[in-house]
């Protein structure tokens, strides 16, 4: 049977699949296609206020590391995150993700996903699938070393109301923060870096 014959959709979420066959595949528009444990997982697309939180911060983030390319020097919105202890392909794709010491000067077609990990990854909470935000994710981004810190937006009660849990990697565990509107939150992981709870600032 071969996937790539075959255009993935939401019927296809669970099916089991090979990173090969997972990167020949087409797909249906709309929907997030990640590989969990060897298994298609599909998820709705972000509405249109989830997505403008996405945006805004990966502007953010965009602009420090414009600035600060020591601290941070390639940020993407479009990234897959390889997790290196599970038995089959786990490579789920953060909202926005910050590496430090990407290999920018190597030719661009020669650097994969596997290639590289980053030290911070952002997610804007799912509302169709909160579970995949709030318990996988805080469990499968705990397993990459290089993954200081996990920030999830909630917009559940009011996407201009902004609410953030900000995971810390302390001691093998996570450490968490929860800010809420208004708040600011730095880190010292991007020194010189505010972030402000106001996605219209």
């Amino acid at each position: 049977m071969s996937t790539a014959l075959k255009r993935l959709g939401p019927a296809d979420h669970g099916r089991p699949m090979t990173l090969e066959e997972f990167m020949a595949a087409t797909a249906i528009e709309g929907y997030q296609y990640e590989l969990i444990d060897g298994k298609l997982y599909v998820s709705p697309l972000p509405n249109l206020p989830e997505n403008r939180v996405e945006d805004w911060v990966y502007f953010k983030l965009k602009l420090y590391a414009h600035y600060h390319p020591d601290v941070t020097n390639f940020v993407s919105n479009k990234a897959r995150v390889f997790v290196p202890s599970r038995r089959r392909v786990t490579n789920p794709e953060p909202d926005v993700a910050a590496y430090r010491n990407f290999p920018l000067e190597l030719p661009w077609d020669s650097v994969r996903w596997q290639d590289v990990s980053p030290v911070l990854v952002i997610e804007v909470l799912s509302l169709d699938d909160p579970d995949k935000d709030l318990v996988r994710n805080v469990e499968l981004y705990l397993q990459v070393p290089s993954i200081k810190e996990y920030w999830l937006f909630d917009t559940r009660e009011d996407p201009e109301r902004l609410r953030l849990q900000v995971r810390r990697r302390y001691r093998g565990r996570w450490r968490l923060l929860e800010f809420g509107p208004g708040d600011s939150y730095t880190t010292k992981l991007l020194p010189n870096f505010t972030l402000t709870l106001d996605p219209r600032s």
